[in-house]
Order: structure tokens, then C-alpha cells, then sequence
């Protein structure tokens, strides 16, 4: 076992803490320990977390690739924003991977009949979302006219 593990009368001298005071924080889920017979030992990762302080840097497997991505659209309502913006939504929070989530907001200027719509997240899922709206705004699938709502 590599990581540094610590006694709950350890933490409490590292801490300036009581050790009632530890216990209490194990019992009450702030801090993680794991029960060794009548004891309890915490990892130095848990009590990095509950002090606050950054786990250390690893190096990473291969170069991290985040995509920014700024779509506007001209043309549009208030109905055919709030249908494209779900759709949007639904692609990005579907089939990907949740350690690197997509993140999308979308925004309607109703003055200027403009959409836009950001998209923040790896480089494939960005683009199955783009090729999503590509799909969705150069078909003649309706999703853009008020047909849809009469269907």
C-alpha cells in the first residue's frame, strides 16, 4: 500500500483538533476513514480533502483536448430556442463520458431573433453535438417551424 495512512489520534495532533472532534466528522461523513478492527485509519487524500488542500498533480495519460465552440443562429423564435436548446441538451448529456461532460448554454435574443449556443467539452463529443445541429438545422424536419407543435 503506497498511500500514507493516518490514526485517528494522528489527525487530531496534525489538525489541532480533539480526537472526539475527528471522530465526529468520520461519523458524520465529512472526513473518510476506513475501519480497521476498533480502529479507524484515513487516507492522506481524505484528509487533504477535508483540509482544502489540492490532491497532487498526476501526470496526465496523453494531452487533455477541450473544444470551445460558439454556434449562432439567425432566425429564430422564442418556441423553435427553447425546441433546439433541448435537443442540444439531450445530445449533449447522452452517450458520453461523465468524467469529461460536455458543458452547453444556450442563449435567444429576442430582439434579434438570434440563438447561440456555447459548447465546452472534448473534441469528438463537441463534434457529434455539432454534427447534431447541422443535421437538425439543414433538414426539413420542421424542428425550425411551428409545424412541429401542430403535430
Amino acid at each position: 500500500m503506497s498511500e500514507e495512512m493516518y490514526s485517528v489520534e494522528q489527525v487530531a495532533e496534525r489538525l489541532g483538533l480533539h480526537v472526539r472532534t475527528v471522530r465526529g466528522y468520520i461519523r458524520a461523513g465529512r472526513l473518510r476513514a476506513v475501519r480497521i478492527g476498533k480502529q479507524y485509519r484515513i487516507a492522506r487524500a481524505d484528509l487533504d480533502a477535508l483540509t482544502g488542500r489540492p490532491e497532487p498533480s498526476r501526470p496526465a495519460a496523453g494531452p487533455v483536448v477541450e473544444v470551445s465552440s460558439i454556434v449562432q443562429i439567425d432566425g429564430v423564435d422564442r418556441a423553435a430556442a427553447d425546441r433546439l436548446g433541448t435537443l442540444v441538451l439531450a445530445g449533449a448529456n447522452t452517450g458520453h463520458d461523465p468524467g469529461h461532460p460536455l458543458r452547453v448554454q444556450t442563449v435567444h435574443d429576442e430582439e434579434r431573433h438570434r440563438m447561440k449556443i456555447v459548447i465546452l467539452g472534448g473534441a469528438a463529443a463537441t463534434a457529434e453535438v455539432l454534427r447534431l445541429l447541422d443535421a437538425v438545422l439543414d433538414g426539413d424536419n420542421g424542428l425550425l417551424t411551428r409545424e412541429v407543435g401542430n403535430a
